[in-house]
């Protein structure tokens, strides 16, 4: 192995024993650990850098990039119920509230193009710091008691519950990798060359759907997990036009 990749292995070694989870070595403290050129010890941080175990920060340096929530796939969940099961309080500041005019979203929920919708948008926080923007849609008649909630402290389905308004039993969610726009890397508290998750979630009710929500969440904060088994593989399906089931 070259050199380089040497010094990665063992690097990677030392990340995964949870060596460096309070500051990672300077590159001239690598050299003089290693007793190797400074080329080395930055193709080794080049390589790990690109496998998103760590990243430059300006003014801080390389840092040690820990996903602090994984959250299974394949069933429908809670964002709150997730973050709070983890011992970390989730706390909301609501942007908007309101009643809202889309085509587009009301062509996910399958209603008229002028149909009025309940629209909620808010910026999630973690133990305090940001972790998502997320924004939900449900048809204005089925979600207008929703409109007096305080969503500072609560999860949208614990609410529809209260309300006794049914919540989605099923649906569909699509993940992508995106550069969030400047509105929200700033409400995230993002560097320009740092990535984010966009989900995107139809939830449905036997044949009504329900709600049609979109998340844009911090990549370095959370990962999904997926469990498989061998059996029949999947077939590869087109992303669901608007309006799909």
């Amino acid at each position: 192995m070259p050199l380089w990749a040497q010094l990665e292995a063992d690097l990677q070694r030392r990340l995964d024993a949870g060596e460096f989870d309070e500051r990672f070595p300077t590159d001239q403290e690598l050299v003089d650990q290693y007793g190797v050129s400074r080329h080395t010890v930055r193709e080794s941080v080049r390589h790990l850098n690109r496998t998103g175990v760590l990243r430059r920060v300006r003014g801080r340096g390389t840092v040690v990039t820990r996903s602090e929530f994984e959250q299974p796939l394949g069933a429908l969940y809670s964002l709150f119920q997730s973050i709070e099961s983890a011992g970390v309080e989730q706390r909301s500041e609501v942007i908007e509230l309101t009643t809202v005019i889309d085509p587009v979203v009301s062509a996910h929920l399958e209603l008229d193009p002028g149909a009025e919708l309940f629209y909620l948008e808010r910026v999630r926080s973690a133990g305090g710091a940001p972790l998502a923007v997320d924004r939900a849609w449900m048809p204005g008649d089925i979600a207008a008691p929703l409109h007096g909630v305080d969503f500072t402290h609560t999860a949208l389905y614990d609410e529809l519950d209260a309300a006794g308004i049914p919540r989605p039993t099923e649906g569909w969610e699509r993940i992508s990798p995106i550069t969030p726009t400047p509105v929200d890397r700033e409400r995230l508290d993002l560097h320009p060359a740092e990535a984010a998750f966009f989900l995107e979630r139809l939830g449905r009710r036997g044949d009504q759907v329900l709600e049609w929500r979109t998340t844009v969440i911090r990549g370095d904060r959370y990962r999904f997990v997926a469990e498989w088994s061998l059996g029949a593989p999947a077939a590869l399906r087109l992303a669901p036009p608007p309006g799909a089931n």
